[in-house]
């Protein structure tokens, strides 16, 4: 991975300077690798396809992974509700319900541009091993989640659901249930963004979550949290 450096911000009295780390996939690169190197794929509109960013990324550990006494009962709450399957690569990007319940889910819940459609045509795109998890209800789509899939680890990239679900708590047992699709699947690690401020903090819910230092995967709940709560007071 060809890295790239940008400044971003300085505290010159302690000799602190930040940078943000920017890297562009090569042909030679391993994706696990990327990626456990804290790196994410950058989805932004226009910008090149091969491009990934350094961040506070999270991601579980799956075979450490038991779920805590909420886990479950939000897995009970949905459990044996819906059939699930995939769609791979080519019949993902030729999906018509899937782009639909995406960009719709979007622009209800974050806003239309967040999520617009040559965003969305752009990181269907991406050279990337994709698939979507689709979750049906008397054969109907209810949600999906767009992940990155190898053999090692999958990435929880994107997901969206049918608008009726909204204000439930459907989005955390997708997250939770694709933990367990990723043990099934004898993946090492489940990745699930980043981590930063309030919007993420549901992620701490899940047990054997790590997140990227900078150097180094680290375990530690607790500073995590701080993390996040500085980040909300603009420290």
């Amino acid at each position: 991975m060809r890295l790239s450096f940008a400044e971003f911000g300085h505290e010159y009295d302690s000799y602190s300077f930040g940078y943000t780390v920017h890297g562009v996939r090569e042909a030679h690169d391993e994706l696990s690798v990327s990626y456990a190197q804290g790196f994410l794929p950058y989805s932004a509109v226009d910008m090149d396809p091969n491009l990934f960013y350094m961040s506070r990324s999270v991601r579980v550990a799956v075979a450490a992974y038991t779920a805590s006494s909420e886990n479950r009962r939000i897995l009970r709450k949905f459990d044996e509700q819906f059939e699930c399957s995939y769609i791979e690569e080519d019949a993902l990007r030729a999906s018509s319900s899937f782009r639909i319940l995406m960009l719709t889910y979007f622009a209800e819940r974050h806003g239309a541009d967040v999520m617009p459609a040559e965003r969305l045509e752009q990181i269907l795109a991406r050279d990337l091993p994709l698939r979507a998890a689709v979750y049906t209800k008397d054969g109907e789509p209810v949600a999906y989640v767009l992940e990155v899939a190898e053999d090692s680890f999958s990435h929880y990239w994107y997901s969206c659901y049918s608008l009726e679900y909204m204000n439930t708590s459907l989005g955390m047992w997708l997250m939770l249930d694709a933990v367990r699709r990723a043990a099934a699947d004898n993946r090492t690690h489940l990745y699930l963004g980043t981590a930063y401020g309030g919007k993420a903090r549901y992620k701490t819910n899940i047990p054997s979550l790590e997140y990227w230092s900078g150097n180094e995967w680290s375990g530690d709940a607790r500073k995590l949290q701080e993390l996040m709560r500085l980040d909300e007071q603009g420290a």
